[in-house]
């Protein structure tokens, strides 16, 4: 076993420098701080098993297959440019390790410093978490899962690689009180609103970083319930939060991705055709143009201007 595991970490450095050299070329990673982190991260260990498609459903990837050429596979796949389905019950996708290239760029746009406390919201793997503890430090670094099984599962990969940060198996619309105040909040999981306690729990002036709709919000925090950014460029496709705040949102499987975007943000406020007459109005605005604010028990999603004639009250996250 040990001269299998000796096999993995040669194999698996060779990789990594291959993902990494492809995600710079890319240009989502630039700081060299992460370029470092992800370099020396073996994300192998995070995904000892996964899924990918098969014939009639998912096929299952292992370390420990007695076949050389699926070892081979399953390691190879583990540093490839893609989400990888971690868990999968009834045929219902639970649990993913995302793609490195949106991990980098996440990443980047957090802006951390070093002593910043940062509180991830679905620790998945555990691989997002090692990111951040080799950035940071462990000791800086809160993971929080719904799944007792999930986060347990995360803390043992986790310290297989030499991280032993607080993994939590808590509500993660409810964030993580014991440990707060935080500097930086990232979910990566997808939710309909930005959950109150997350600001409550956010020091003034700190950012947060959540999945909504098919974007990636960025929010400055001014205080416990006021809060105010705007969608990244990229989009993003995530598991939805389990939880208090979580709920999936269906989207439009037609048309424009861009207006997908557009269509899960206003959920309900608009119908098809009024959100696709203002889409092609505004000219197709890219996900940049959209934001989202919020002030005391209200938030809502706006396009160029919080004060503007386009706004849409987003679901309550208390």
């Amino acid at each position: 076993m040990e001269e299998r595991r000796d096999e993995f970490a040669g194999a698996g450095a060779r990789a990594r420098r291959a993902l990494v050299r492809e995600i710079e070329a890319e240009g989502a990673l630039t700081d060299p701080a992460w370029c470092a982190a992800f370099s020396e991260v073996p994300r192998h260990l995070f995904v000892p098993y996964y899924y990918v498609p098969g014939a009639g459903g998912y096929e299952r990837l292992w370390s420990g297959d007695p076949e050389p050429e699926r070892r081979e596979r399953w390691l190879l796949g583990a540093y490839e440019d893609t989400a990888i389905a971690t868990r999968v019950r009834d045929g219902e996708l639970l649990s993913s390790a995302s793609q490195p290239s949106l991990m980098a760029l996440m990443l980047q746009a957090l802006d951390v410093r070093d002593g910043d406390d940062v509180l991830e919201i679905g620790a998945g793997t555990g691989y997002h978490a090692a990111l951040l503890c080799h950035r940071l430090g462990e000791e800086h670094v809160t993971t929080v899962d719904l799944d007792e099984e999930i986060a347990e599962s995360a803390r043992t990969h986790l310290a297989a690689a030499g991280y032993r940060p607080a993994v939590v198996a808590a509500d993660g619309a409810r964030g993580c009180p014991e440990r707060a105040p935080y500097d930086r909040i990232v979910a990566t999981c997808e939710v309909p609103s930005v959950p109150y306690p997350w600001l409550a729990q956010c020091r003034p002036g700190g950012l947060v970083l959540a999945p909504v709709s098919t974007g990636l919000l960025l929010m400055r925090v001014r205080d416990g319930t006021h809060a105010e950014g705007r969608f990244l460029e990229t989009s993003a496709y995530f598991v939805a939060l389990r939880g208090g705040a979580g709920r999936a949102t269906r989207y439009d499987p037609a048309g424009d991705e861009r207006f997908r975007f557009l269509r899960g943000l206003v959920g309900g406020t608009l119908d098809r055709r009024e959100a696709l007459s203002l889409w092609l109005r505004e000219g197709r605005p890219e996900r940049e143009r959209f934001g989202v604010t919020v002030s005391g028990d209200r938030q809502w999603a706006w396009l160029d201007d919080p004060g503007g004639p386009y706004a849409w009250p987003l679901p309550g996250g208390r």
